[in-house]
């Protein structure tokens, strides 16, 4: 399968990316082809709102790695994506781009009614927060960066088979071996 990795995570040694890419060696050496994109690591215009992608089904803003995310994301059978957890949202660098795929993730009916375009498609949710437990819920932390990730994967079309969230992660240097087990499983989703 093709597996496109998205890492909303700044630190490219920290816990996000650490189940990332745990995730990611356990499906390559399963057979499967991975992209794993560092959204802090690439240059994307943020959307202007528009809305003339909803038609034409390609951002009209000048070409840049948003295109290419986009291409990415309409050839992938599976979607992985981690971020830390940011005044209970999703990382700002992963919001920007996911403003910018509205066109490749969902088209429009005549009516404006949006259209899901990857209807079958499975995906993973990976989220850490230093809110400790329960408190992360309580405060819509974690939970408000999975909805946020939920609405955008869901009105897609996306499948989401699991979730990972990491609470209380201040002052830890590793994420649990529990999560590590839970990242390396997803190769029995994408099969």
């Amino acid at each position: 399968m093709n597996i496109l990795i998205l890492n909303g995570s700044p630190r490219k040694n920290g816990k996000v990316s650490k189940l990332l890419h745990a995730a990611e060696k356990e499906l390559l050496d399963n057979g499967n082809s991975i992209e794993f994109i560092d959204a802090n690591a690439i240059a994307v215009k943020p959307c202007t709102g528009c809305m003339t992608c909803r038609s034409r089904g390609k951002c009209v803003l000048p070409e840049d790695n948003g295109h290419k995310i986009a291409e990415l994301i309409k050839k992938c059978d599976g979607l992985i994506v981690g971020t830390p957890v940011y005044w209970g949202n999703m990382n700002g660098q992963l919001k920007c781009l996911f403003d910018r795929m509205v066109g490749v993730m969902m088209g429009e009916s005549k009516y404006g009614i949006p259209i899901p375009l990857h209807k079958g498609k499975k995906a993973v949710i990976i989220t850490a927060c230093t809110t400790p437990f329960p408190f992360n819920l309580l405060a819509r932390q974690t939970s408000g960066a999975e909805h946020a990730i939920i609405e955008i994967l869901r009105s897609s079309g996306f499948r989401i088979c699991t979730k990972i969230a990491l609470s209380g992660t201040k002052n830890k240097n590793e994420p649990p071996e529990r999560a590590f087990i839970k990242a390396r499983k997803c190769v029995k989703i994408f099969k």
